[in-house]
C-alpha cells in the first residue's frame, strides 16, 4: 500500500556534504528524513521559495524532456529501502501506459517540488514503517 506524503522541511547545511529532507505523512503523523546531496537540496529548495533560474537547471530539463516527448509525470514513490538506501520510481503516463523509471529519491522529490501544485509523493507502507520505526 502507498502512503501520500510531503515535504515538510529542508535542511541545508554549508558545512556538511549530506543535506536532509523530511517528507510527512497527508493524512497521518509519521515522518521521516531522506539525506540528499546539496545539489538536491538547493533544486528543492529554490522551487518551495519559488525562485525561478535564469536558465533551465537539471531537474527542469528532465521535466522539459518528459513533457517534449509526450509524457506526462503522473506521481513519485519511495518504494523501497535497502542498506540504508532508499528507492524511488518516477512514474510517467504515455500514451495510456503507465512507466515506472528508477530514480534517488532526492530527485525524484525535487522533480515533484518543480510542478504548480507539487506533484503527488508516496511512500510504501512498508518502508515508511522501516524508516520511521
Amino acid at each position: 500500500m502507498l502512503v501520500q506524503m510531503e515535504l515538510s522541511r529542508i535542511i541545508i547545511s554549508e558545512i556538511n556534504d549530506q543535506q536532509v529532507i523530511f517528507l510527512r505523512e497527508v493524512e497521518g503523523d509519521r515522518s521521516f528524513p531522506i539525506l540528499i546531496g546539496l545539489f538536491e537540496a538547493t533544486s528543492i529548495d529554490r522551487r518551495v521559495k519559488g525562485e525561478l533560474p535564469q536558465r533551465p537547471l537539471t531537474h527542469d530539463l528532465v521535466k522539459a524532456s518528459i513533457e517534449a516527448l509526450g509524457g506526462e509525470i503522473q506521481d513519485v514513490v519511495i518504494h523501497s529501502l535497502e542498506d540504508h538506501t532508499y528507492y524511488a520510481a518516477i512514474r510517467i503516463k504515455k500514451d495510456g501506459e503507465l512507466i515506472d523509471v528508477d530514480s534517488r529519491p532526492s530527485d525524484a522529490v525535487a522533480l515533484a517540488v518543480h510542478y504548480s501544485p507539487h506533484l503527488p509523493i508516496y511512500v510504501a507502507d512498508e518502508v515508511l514503517d522501516e524508516a520511521a520505526g
